[in-house]
């Protein structure tokens, strides 16, 4: 039997990747201090890294494929077959963002106005890049952590953020965002080549696609008297089409529709108003377009 060697995330993205793997249809468990966590899956092996440094381990053909963030992948300038692209991070359905970012009352105003001084990340190539086509000449620092702290004895950072809470709570605002990154299922090239390991990639890949989907959204059924269909069904949003099937009593239909949660939560008062009723919510873990 075949074994695909698989990485996953260890730090701000694991626990996101283990909800997508468990809604994918996975039992994956980890310890706390285990860096192979076993899953249901007898042709996976599962081994955690830092997503710092899994575009290196995918490249050198340590393991097959992982999930990494596009940012890290630019970082280590990893050749590798990106397979998939996952909008997550660790706490919302978004994009992360790398930005620049000096105190609020620090008299930069732009990037022009850090010329001649130091900046601190964890992406210096990227970061040292980004001024390097702007002919700005700036020393950019390697920050081995907590580098919003490090903004005030500096003249600037660069650093990950999702929403800029994190940035405005320690009294910092952005000055300019050098890239955006989005979590990427990657694959090394020979493992990509070989008939059986691309398969269950593509497999896994159309798995936790599927899984990602139905994060935010719920199924709704309900049984609706016949008269009162073309009522309910204009309350549904025009880009769905609900599934619409006959009741043994022929003055009634049953309806099924998977809808974001928050559309459902404003609905079901207003389809119950329209005569909806046995109307059910139910979580999904997969949708598989």
């Amino acid at each position: 039997m075949g074994k695909l060697k698989l990485g996953l995330p260890k730090g701000s993205l694991q626990e996101s990747t283990f909800d997508m793997l468990r809604r994918a249809g996975f039992d994956i468990d980890a310890g706390s201090r285990s860096l192979y966590p076993s899953i249901n899956d007898p042709e996976l092996e599962i081994v955690q890294f830092r997503a710092q440094e899994m575009s290196r381990y995918v490249e050198d053909g340590v393991i097959d494929a992982g999930l990494t963030g596009f940012d890290w992948i630019t970082e280590n300038g990893s050749a590798v077959v990106e397979v998939a692209e996952f909008v997550y991070s660790k706490a919302k359905l978004v994009p992360v963002r790398w930005v620049l970012a000096v105190p609020q009352e620090s008299k930069v105003q732009s990037v022009q106005d850090l010329e001649g001084g130091i900046v601190a990340t964890e992406l210096v190539n990227v970061t040292r890049k980004y001024f390097e086509e702007r002919k700005i000449k700036v020393k950019v620092e390697f920050s081995w952590g907590a580098t919003e702290g490090k903004a005030r004895l500096l003249d600037g950072i660069v650093d990950v953020t999702e929403t800029g809470s994190s940035l405005r709570a320690n009294g910092l605002r952005i000055v300019e965002t050098l890239m955006t990154s989005t979590t990427r299922f990657i694959a090394n090239q020979a493992a990509w080549d070989d008939a059986w390991k691309r398969d269950k990639i593509e497999s896994l890949a159309l798995l936790m696609k599927g899984a990602l989907a139905a994060r935010e959204k719920v199924g709704l059924k309900m049984n609706v008297p016949r008269a009162a269909l073309e009522k309910v069904t204009k309350l549904l949003p025009a880009e769905k089409s609900p599934t619409v099937s006959n009741l043994l009593d022929s003055d009634w239909v049953a309806i099924e529709v998977i809808l974001p949660d928050v559309e459902e939560r404003r609905l079901v008062p207003l389809l119950k108003k329209a005569g909806a009723t046995g109307i059910i919510v139910y979580p999904l873990n997969k949708v598989v377009p």
